[in-house]
């Protein structure tokens, strides 16, 4: 993504040339309660102590929604975690048989953890079926996922004798170069994840299983698929074929058009729109599409400019933020605002799962925003226009601070300086 004005900091990151202590908190050992404004650069945060009236803790935002006869998870996800190491501070990506020295490097988990993080980061009580190693990096991606993002893994299992897979990222000059080592799980997943809470809603892959789809429509589950570039070309329209059990479908535009044979994503999504209740198209910069036949409504959203970091995750995020929209039920075009608003702020991040933003980060956007529009900038103003319904949705207690990604076990990562 681009800026709109290379002079200026981005809206979604009014301090991004000077990053300093926020509503969401940089990398923390132990994460904190964190103040709703922004204090002065490279001054402490000050703190202050919680009250019956303002407990400090994470944000529900589907309290008003929620009844005892709802399912234990909002959301349910199942694939695979990997162990995600990213070098940043390149000038350039290495030739062959060169070894060159990065300025930052940030680990953190990835895979499916990107989406279960960034869903369980807006609230969302979400459980995942994964299978983990034995090694130290699974330990160290269970205690992150369970301890620490409050993700339940009561259906995920450890197995002996097994190593985490790992991918190894190198970014430089807005790109990426990958390696990923790993090998099938002693099992399929398929069976743990028929012991599985119930929930809400799951997100799926059309690349991945199929078959426990439809138990999850029966039993009341809005089912969210995505789908992956098609790398043999056909873009056969039989692979949609399971979305007959789906509430949602989310492509991005690329795969839209093709497997609509369509030429445009207006035009692609106007075609999913007859498979499935809400089809949605993600076109990066140019903004998504979204027809909700459920509610008869049709919306278009503009992304959010910024300068984009680290793209990884991105497309999790905006998931994660849809299925919260639509679990809260809100209008269609703010829940594409909200998708937009939370895949911008995570790309301003480095780390995968750990760069998505939580209700700290959201309601400090918010905020300076708010206050730059009072002060007279126009941009500002014009944009808070269409994000009003913010006011309603951010919370208006201190939370919890968020982990950022980490350069190892024990120490805070150095990629976001570089």
């Amino acid at each position: 993504m681009t800026q709109l004005e290379p002079d200026r900091p981005d809206l979604t990151d009014p301090e991004l040339d000077e990053p300093g202590p926020t509503g969401a908190e940089p990398a923390r050992s132990e994460p904190g309660p964190v103040g709703s404004e922004p204090s002065p650069v490279g001054d402490e945060p000050e703190r202050t102590e919680p009250t019956p009236s303002a407990p400090c803790g994470d944000w529900d935002p589907l309290a008003e929604k929620r009844t005892p006869q709802d399912p234990p998870l909002d959301v349910l996800l199942s694939g695979t975690v990997f162990f995600d190491i990213v070098f940043t501070g390149l000038d350039r990506l290495p030739n062959p048989g060169e070894e060159l020295w990065s300025k930052g490097m940030g680990s953190s988990p990835g895979g499916i953890a990107n989406l279960a993080t960034a869903a369980a980061r807006l609230g969302l009580r979400t459980g995942l079926v994964a299978g983990f190693g034995d090694d130290a990096y699974a330990d160290w991606m269970w205690h992150t996922m369970a301890d620490e993002e409050g993700i339940d893994l009561s259906a995920s299992r450890r197995f002996d004798d097994f190593h985490s897979p790992l991918t190894v990222s190198i970014a430089a000059h807005g790109d990426r170069a990958m390696v990923t080592h790993g090998h099938d799980l002693p099992e399929p997943l398929s069976a743990l994840i028929a012991k599985a809470p119930k929930a809400r809603a799951a997100v799926v892959d059309l690349a991945g299983e199929t078959s426990w789809w439809a138990g999850l429509a029966q039993g009341g589950s809005k089912v969210f698929a995505d789908i992956g570039f098609d790398e043999t070309g056909r873009w056969d329209r039989s692979d949609l074929a399971p979305l007959v059990h789906c509430h949602a479908f989310t492509p991005n535009a690329v795969e839209a058009m093709a497997y609509t044979r369509t030429d445009s994503p207006d035009r692609a999504v106007r075609a999913l729109a007859e498979l499935v209740p809400l089809a949605v198209v993600t076109d990066g910069e140019a903004g998504s599409y979204a027809i909700d036949g459920s509610t008869g409504e049709e919306a278009f959203c503009p992304a959010v400019p910024v300068t984009a970091m680290d793209t990884t995750g991105a497309g999790d995020v905006f998931a994660a933020a849809l299925v919260l929209g639509t679990l809260a039920e809100w209008p269609l075009v703010e829940r594409l605002k909200f998708a937009s608003l939370c895949s911008a702020l995570a790309v301003q991040q480095f780390g995968g799962s750990l760069a998505a933003p939580g209700w700290g980060d959201i309601t400090d956007w918010w905020r300076s925003l708010s206050a730059a529009a009072d002060g007279g900038d126009l941009r500002a103003a014009f944009t808070r226009d269409g994000y009003c319904f913010l006011d309603d949705v951010v919370p208006t207690h201190q939370v919890l601070g968020r982990r950022r990604a980490q350069g190892t076990f024990a120490l805070g990562s150095d990629a976001g300086q570089h």
